[in-house]
C-alpha cells in the first residue's frame, strides 16, 4: 500500500488547518451554568451536516477516519472524503444479500461502521468534491424519497413470478442510485493526478484491517467477538465484547493517546438535548430539589427538558446499561465521532464529540457528552488497535 509521505512544511499546513476547525467549533459557552474547559483534544475535519439522510453511520466513520488520516501524516489539506460514494456502494452490496435472504433483511438507510470499512477495502474511497451525491435538484442531504424507491424496486425484484433472476436487476437497482446520487466514477482527476477509487484509497496511510469494534454486554461472553445486535448491522459485523471498564478505559486511552473514537450511541434520552449536552441527570434528585434546581432545569413547547448548567446524574452500572438494551430504551440511534476530553466547572468528565448535523447548537455542531452519559448509552464504538491498552489487547489477541 502506497503512503502519503510527510512532508515538513505540508503537514504543518494540514494539522494548521484541522486545528483552527477546532477552534472554530469550540465556541464559548453562553452565559449558563455549563463551563467547559478543555482537557485534550486531536484534530478534527470540518463538521458537515447529513441533512435529511438516516447515513449518520457513514458520515462519523468517515470524520473518524479523516482524523486518522491527520494523525498518520496524510498532507492533504483538503482532505475530505465522500459519503455518498460510500452510501452508493453500500446500497448496491445490501441489495445483493437482500435477495439472498429472501428479503429478510433491513434494507433502510441505516448501517454500520463495519460497513464503511467493507466498502473502502472493496471499492476505494474518492474526495467529496468528486461524488458529492446531491444529483436531485437540491443543496443538502434528502433520502427518503430515494429510500422508498430502492426499496419498491428490491421488492418488486422479489416478488418475480419466474423465480429466477435476470442479470439485469443490479444494474438497474445502481440506475436508480446514480440517478440521485450521481454514478460512481471508476476514474477521476484530483489535484492535477488521474486516480481509480482504489489507487487514490492506497495513495493515502490507511489500512482497514488495523481498527477493531467494541460492545459491552452482561449477556455476552466477555473477551471474545460477538455480532453487533442491531437491525442496521445488516453485515453482520462482529465486535469484542468487553467489561465496562475496560470499555472506558480504551476511549480514554485512545483520546489521551492521539486517537479518536467512532462511537454509536442512543440520543433518544432527555438528557441528550439538541443544544450540544448529553447527560443523564436523576430526575427524581432534579424534582426533588425544587427550585433551587428550577434555574438549570426547563422546560421546551414540545414537553422534552432543557439543562442550563449541571445536574445531578445516575450512577451507571453494567446492569443498568443491560436494563435500558433488554427494554429497548437504549437504541441504536445514531453515529458521532468522539475526538476530547473536557471537564465542566464542578470538575465532571465529558467527552467532546463531533456531530454531523451541521453547525448547529450552542457550540456549532459539537457536543459535549458526560462520562456518565457515554457509559450508559454507547451501543458500540471503533478505534485503531494500536489505541488499545496493551493488557487488554494481550487478552484478546491482537497483535
Amino acid at each position: 500500500m502506497k503512503r502519503c509521505f510527510i512532508i515538513a512544511a505540508a503537514l504543518t499546513i494540514c494539522v494548521s488547518a484541522m486545528a483552527q476547525d477546532v477552534e472554530k467549533a469550540e465556541i464559548k459557552a453562553p452565559e449558563d451554568g455549563f463551563k467547559f474547559e478543555v482537557v485534550k483534544q486531536n484534530p478534527i475535519t470540518p463538521v458537515k451536516n447529513q441533512a435529511s439522510s438516516g447515513t449518520c453511520w457513514c458520515f462519523s466513520t468517515l470524520s473518524f477516519i479523516e482524523s486518522e488520516l491527520i494523525r498518520q501524516g496524510c498532507a492533504d489539506p483538503d482532505l475530505d472524503l465522500s459519503e455518498m460514494f460510500v452510501v452508493s456502494n453500500a446500497y448496491a452490496d445490501k441489495a445483493v444479500k437482500y435477495i439472498r435472504v429472501d428479503g429478510h433483511l433491513n434494507y433502510s438507510q441505516g448501517s454500520s461502521f463495519g460497513d464503511v470499512f467493507h466498502v473502502l477495502k472493496d471499492h476505494g474511497i474518492v474526495p467529496d468534491e468528486i461524488m458529492t451525491g446531491l444529483n436531485y435538484g437540491t443543496t443538502k442531504h434528502a433520502h427518503y424519497e430515494m429510500e422508498a424507491g430502492l426499496k419498491g424496486y428490491m421488492d418488486g425484484i422479489l416478488k418475480n413470478p419466474n423465480r429466477t433472476l435476470s442479470t439485469a436487476w443490479l444494474s438497474g437497482l445502481k440506475g436508480i442510485l446514480a440517478a440521485y446520487l450521481g454514478p460512481v466514477p471508476e476514474t477521476f482527476t484530483y489535484k492535477g493526478k488521474e486516480y481509480t477509487p482504489k489507487s487514490y484509497l492506497e495513495s493515502l496511510p490507511f489500512n482497514a484491517d488495523d481498527y477493531v469494534d467494541f460492545t459491552s454486554w452482561t449477556h455476552l461472553s466477555y473477551y471474545e467477538k460477538h455480532p453487533v445486535e442491531v437491525a442496521d448491522n445488516w453485515r453482520w459485523e462482529q465486535a469484542y465484547n468487553i467489561p465496562l471498564d475496560d470499555m472506558m478505559r480504551i476511549i480514554d486511552n485512545a483520546i489521551e493517546k492521539g486517537y479518536t473514537v467512532a462511537w454509536a450511541s442512543d440520543v433518544s434520552e432527555t438528557g441528550f438535548t439538541r443544544d450540544g449536552i448529553g447527560i443523564v441527570p436523576d430526575m427524581e434528585a432534579v424534582n426533588a430539589a425544587g427550585s433551587d434546581q428550577a434555574h438549570w432545569v426547563g422546560t421546551l413547547p414540545n414537553g422534552r427538558k432543557t439543562f442550563n448548567g449541571p445536574v445531578k446524574e445516575i450512577e451507571i452500572t453494567p446492569e443498568l446499561r443491560q436494563k435500558g438494551y433488554e427494554e429497548k430504551s437504549t437504541t441504536d440511534d445514531h453515529g458521532m465521532h468522539l475526538y476530547g476530553i473536557a471537564k465542566d466547572a464542578n470538575g465532571t468528565k465529558y467527552y467532546i464529540v463531533k456531530n454531523s448535523w451541521g453547525l448547529t447548537g450552542k457550540y456549532s455542531g459539537i457536543w459535549y457528552v458526560s462520562e456518565s452519559y457515554v457509559k450508559y448509552k454507547t451501543m458500540d464504538f471503533t478505534v485503531h488497535k494500536d489505541a488499545v491498552p496493551k493488557d487488554i489487547r494481550k487478552k484478546l489477541g491482537i497483535k
